[in-house]
Protein backbone atom coordinates (compact mmCIF):
# COMPACT_ATOMS: atom_id res chain seq x y z
CA UNK A 1 0.00 0.00 0.00
CA UNK A 2 2.39 2.56 1.05
CA UNK A 3 4.53 1.74 -2.79
CA UNK A 4 1.42 1.82 -4.44
CA UNK A 5 0.54 5.40 -2.72
CA UNK A 6 4.11 6.69 -3.54
CA UNK A 7 3.57 5.92 -7.08
CA UNK A 8 0.36 7.34 -7.35
CA UNK A 9 0.57 10.40 -5.16
CA UNK A 10 3.10 12.62 -7.30
CA UNK A 11 0.91 11.18 -10.79
CA UNK A 12 -2.34 12.94 -9.49
CA UNK A 13 -1.43 15.51 -7.00
CA UNK A 14 2.04 16.74 -8.56
CA UNK A 15 4.57 18.75 -6.52
CA UNK A 16 1.71 18.46 -3.21
CA UNK A 17 3.72 17.88 0.17
CA UNK A 18 3.74 14.43 1.53
CA UNK A 19 1.65 13.30 4.02
CA UNK A 20 2.81 12.71 8.12
CA UNK A 21 1.50 9.94 10.20
CA UNK A 22 1.49 8.80 13.60
CA UNK A 23 1.22 5.74 15.72
CA UNK A 24 1.40 4.79 19.50
CA UNK A 25 4.32 2.40 20.76
CA UNK A 26 6.10 1.71 24.15
CA UNK A 27 9.49 1.83 21.79
CA UNK A 28 11.90 4.36 21.85
CA UNK A 29 14.52 3.00 18.63
CA UNK A 30 14.76 5.21 15.88
CA UNK A 31 13.20 8.49 16.79
CA UNK A 32 14.12 11.39 18.33
CA UNK A 33 12.52 12.45 21.65
CA UNK A 34 11.66 16.58 21.06
CA UNK A 35 10.68 18.52 24.70
CA UNK A 36 8.20 21.01 23.74
CA UNK A 37 8.87 23.08 27.30
CA UNK A 38 12.04 23.48 26.09
CA UNK A 39 11.73 23.60 21.88
CA UNK A 40 8.16 24.84 20.72
CA UNK A 41 5.47 24.51 23.11
CA UNK A 42 2.79 24.08 20.38
CA UNK A 43 2.42 20.49 19.08
CA UNK A 44 1.51 21.73 15.38
CA UNK A 45 4.39 24.07 16.12
CA UNK A 46 6.97 20.99 16.09
CA UNK A 47 5.46 18.99 13.73
CA UNK A 48 7.32 21.52 10.70
CA UNK A 49 10.55 19.15 10.91
CA UNK A 50 8.11 16.23 10.80
CA UNK A 51 7.06 17.17 7.79
CA UNK A 52 10.76 17.81 6.28
CA UNK A 53 11.55 14.47 7.42
CA UNK A 54 12.81 14.25 10.98
CA UNK A 55 10.96 11.44 13.37
CA UNK A 56 9.17 12.99 16.54
CA UNK A 57 8.31 11.37 19.77
CA UNK A 58 6.59 12.73 22.16
CA UNK A 59 5.39 11.64 25.69
CA UNK A 60 3.35 12.61 28.47
CA UNK A 61 6.42 14.37 29.87
CA UNK A 62 7.56 15.92 27.11
CA UNK A 63 4.32 17.88 25.93
CA UNK A 64 3.76 20.93 28.05
CA UNK A 65 0.54 22.26 26.59
CA UNK A 66 -2.18 20.84 29.11
CA UNK A 67 -4.67 20.72 25.52
CA UNK A 68 -2.02 18.97 23.58
CA UNK A 69 -1.17 16.96 26.55
CA UNK A 70 -5.37 16.24 26.22
CA UNK A 71 -5.85 15.79 22.85
CA UNK A 72 -2.89 12.86 22.17
CA UNK A 73 -4.09 10.81 24.93
CA UNK A 74 -1.66 11.67 27.61
CA UNK A 75 -3.64 13.40 30.55
CA UNK A 76 -7.72 13.80 31.01
CA UNK A 77 -7.25 16.99 32.73
CA UNK A 78 -8.35 20.52 31.80
CA UNK A 79 -6.85 23.56 32.95
CA UNK A 80 -8.31 25.68 35.84
CA UNK A 81 -11.07 27.41 34.70
CA UNK A 82 -10.85 26.68 31.03
CA UNK A 83 -14.20 27.34 30.37
CA UNK A 84 -13.44 30.78 31.07
CA UNK A 85 -10.37 30.67 29.40
CA UNK A 86 -11.63 29.09 26.04
CA UNK A 87 -14.55 32.24 26.25
CA UNK A 88 -13.80 35.90 27.84
CA UNK A 89 -11.80 34.86 30.58
CA UNK A 90 -11.45 36.50 34.34
CA UNK A 91 -11.07 40.01 34.75
CA UNK A 92 -7.65 40.68 36.28
CA UNK A 93 -6.52 36.46 36.26
CA UNK A 94 -7.27 35.02 33.24
CA UNK A 95 -7.07 36.44 29.48
CA UNK A 96 -9.35 34.72 27.72
CA UNK A 97 -9.16 33.04 23.99
CA UNK A 98 -12.62 34.02 23.22
CA UNK A 99 -13.35 31.25 21.20
CA UNK A 100 -16.92 30.30 22.07
CA UNK A 101 -19.45 33.27 23.66
CA UNK A 102 -19.77 31.97 27.65
CA UNK A 103 -18.54 29.84 30.04
CA UNK A 104 -21.40 27.99 29.99
CA UNK A 105 -21.31 27.33 26.16
CA UNK A 106 -17.88 25.65 26.50
CA UNK A 107 -19.14 23.39 29.38
CA UNK A 108 -21.63 21.98 26.94
CA UNK A 109 -18.88 21.28 24.41
CA UNK A 110 -16.46 19.45 26.40
CA UNK A 111 -19.84 17.80 28.24
CA UNK A 112 -20.08 16.52 24.21
CA UNK A 113 -16.62 15.61 23.10
CA UNK A 114 -15.32 12.60 23.83
CA UNK A 115 -11.70 11.37 24.94
CA UNK A 116 -9.14 8.84 25.10
CA UNK A 117 -6.31 7.28 26.52
CA UNK A 118 -2.81 6.54 24.97
CA UNK A 119 -2.27 3.17 24.09
CA UNK A 120 1.22 3.20 24.61
CA UNK A 121 4.09 5.46 26.06
CA UNK A 122 4.79 7.53 22.94
CA UNK A 123 3.33 9.06 19.94
CA UNK A 124 5.53 8.66 17.08
CA UNK A 125 4.80 11.20 14.31
CA UNK A 126 6.49 10.29 10.83
CA UNK A 127 6.45 11.31 7.51
CA UNK A 128 4.75 8.43 4.78
CA UNK A 129 7.66 7.61 2.98
CA UNK A 130 9.99 6.82 5.82
CA UNK A 131 7.59 4.37 7.33
CA UNK A 132 9.67 1.03 7.87
CA UNK A 133 7.55 -2.38 6.91
CA UNK A 134 7.08 -3.12 11.07
CA UNK A 135 4.96 0.16 11.64
CA UNK A 136 1.65 0.67 11.12
CA UNK A 137 0.24 4.62 11.26
CA UNK A 138 -3.10 5.19 12.96
CA UNK A 139 -3.51 7.97 10.46
CA UNK A 140 -2.48 9.60 7.47
CA UNK A 141 -2.28 13.53 8.16
CA UNK A 142 -2.20 15.92 4.60
CA UNK A 143 -1.27 19.07 5.18
CA UNK A 144 -2.65 20.93 1.82
CA UNK A 145 -3.32 23.57 -0.23
CA UNK A 146 -7.21 24.17 -1.74
CA UNK A 147 -6.52 22.00 -4.82
CA UNK A 148 -5.50 19.43 -2.68
CA UNK A 149 -7.77 19.65 -0.57
CA UNK A 150 -10.72 19.80 -2.78
CA UNK A 151 -8.97 15.81 -4.32
CA UNK A 152 -9.00 14.41 -0.69
CA UNK A 153 -12.53 15.39 -0.25
CA UNK A 154 -14.29 14.24 -3.23
CA UNK A 155 -11.95 10.94 -3.08
CA UNK A 156 -12.90 10.77 0.24
CA UNK A 157 -16.20 10.96 -0.50
CA UNK A 158 -15.73 8.67 -3.88
CA UNK A 159 -17.66 5.31 -2.40
CA UNK A 160 -19.55 6.85 0.20
CA UNK A 161 -23.57 8.41 0.30
CA UNK A 162 -22.12 11.94 1.66
CA UNK A 163 -19.04 13.62 2.24
CA UNK A 164 -17.17 11.30 4.29
CA UNK A 165 -15.86 14.29 5.92
CA UNK A 166 -16.63 16.13 9.28
CA UNK A 167 -14.86 19.27 10.68
CA UNK A 168 -15.04 19.40 14.42
CA UNK A 169 -14.55 22.49 16.95
CA UNK A 170 -11.02 21.56 18.42
CA UNK A 171 -7.70 22.46 18.78
CA UNK A 172 -5.10 21.83 15.97
CA UNK A 173 -3.62 18.94 17.41
CA UNK A 174 -7.04 17.74 18.17
CA UNK A 175 -8.21 17.48 14.54
CA UNK A 176 -4.94 15.61 13.16
CA UNK A 177 -4.86 13.32 16.25
CA UNK A 178 -7.67 12.86 18.47
CA UNK A 179 -10.91 12.69 16.20
CA UNK A 180 -9.38 10.65 13.26
CA UNK A 181 -7.70 8.28 15.64
CA UNK A 182 -11.19 7.25 16.99
CA UNK A 183 -12.71 7.45 13.80
CA UNK A 184 -10.71 4.01 12.99
CA UNK A 185 -13.42 2.26 15.84
CA UNK A 186 -16.51 3.91 13.52
CA UNK A 187 -18.39 1.47 11.42
CA UNK A 188 -18.10 4.43 9.03
CA UNK A 189 -14.84 6.08 9.68
CA UNK A 190 -14.73 10.04 8.44
CA UNK A 191 -11.28 12.19 7.53
CA UNK A 192 -11.14 15.00 9.79
CA UNK A 193 -10.52 18.41 7.85
CA UNK A 194 -8.89 21.05 10.18
CA UNK A 195 -6.34 23.49 11.22
CA UNK A 196 -8.79 26.16 11.85
CA UNK A 197 -7.56 26.69 15.27
CA UNK A 198 -6.39 30.07 15.31
CA UNK A 199 -3.88 29.64 18.12
CA UNK A 200 -2.31 27.15 15.71
CA UNK A 201 -2.98 28.57 12.53
CA UNK A 202 0.83 30.48 12.80
CA UNK A 203 2.04 27.41 12.69
CA UNK A 204 1.23 26.23 9.24
CA UNK A 205 1.74 28.27 5.81
CA UNK A 206 -1.34 31.00 5.23
CA UNK A 207 -2.56 29.07 2.39
CA UNK A 208 -2.47 25.56 4.56
CA UNK A 209 -5.23 23.11 5.97
CA UNK A 210 -5.14 20.11 7.64
CA UNK A 211 -6.89 17.02 6.08
CA UNK A 212 -6.45 13.42 8.72
CA UNK A 213 -7.81 10.47 7.23
CA UNK A 214 -7.99 7.09 9.25
CA UNK A 215 -5.80 4.86 8.05
CA UNK A 216 -8.71 2.21 7.77
CA UNK A 217 -10.29 5.30 5.31
CA UNK A 218 -7.05 5.88 3.73
CA UNK A 219 -6.26 2.40 2.18
CA UNK A 220 -9.71 2.60 0.98
CA UNK A 221 -9.29 5.85 -0.91
CA UNK A 222 -6.20 4.89 -2.03
CA UNK A 223 -7.70 1.63 -3.88
CA UNK A 224 -10.14 4.20 -5.24
CA UNK A 225 -8.16 6.59 -6.60
CA UNK A 226 -7.36 5.04 -10.41
CA UNK A 227 -11.02 4.72 -10.89
CA UNK A 228 -11.94 7.84 -9.50
CA UNK A 229 -12.36 11.08 -11.18
CA UNK A 230 -8.60 11.64 -11.01
CA UNK A 231 -8.43 9.61 -14.04
CA UNK A 232 -10.68 12.13 -15.93
CA UNK A 233 -10.09 15.94 -18.04
CA UNK A 234 -11.99 17.35 -15.04
CA UNK A 235 -8.85 16.78 -12.95
CA UNK A 236 -6.53 16.92 -15.27
CA UNK A 237 -7.12 20.75 -15.49
CA UNK A 238 -6.87 20.98 -11.51
CA UNK A 239 -3.19 19.04 -12.20
CA UNK A 240 -2.09 21.51 -14.85
CA UNK A 241 -2.71 24.42 -12.21
CA UNK A 242 -0.47 22.88 -9.70
CA UNK A 243 2.55 22.34 -12.10
CA UNK A 244 1.70 26.14 -13.11
CA UNK A 245 1.96 27.32 -9.76
CA UNK A 246 5.69 26.04 -9.26
CA UNK A 247 6.29 26.89 -12.67
CA UNK A 248 5.35 30.61 -11.72
CA UNK A 249 6.90 30.43 -8.36
CA UNK A 250 4.35 30.43 -6.16
CA UNK A 251 5.71 29.20 -2.54
CA UNK A 252 5.39 25.98 -2.66
CA UNK A 253 3.12 23.70 0.80
CA UNK A 254 6.38 22.77 2.89
CA UNK A 255 7.31 26.85 2.72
Amino acid sequence: MKERFLELWPKYFPDAELPITFYYTDSEEGTLSCDTTAEQRCVIANLTKVRKGMPLRLSADSVECSGGKRYLGFSQTLRRNFEYFLSYGIPGELEGERYKKSPALVKKVINKRSGFSAPHEFIIFKRFDLLEESENPSVVIFFASADVLAGLFTLASYDETDSGVMTPFCAGCGSIVLYPYLENKSKRPRCILGMFDPSARSYVPADILSFAVPVCKFIRMVANMEESFLITPTWDKIQQRMRGSRKSGHRREDS
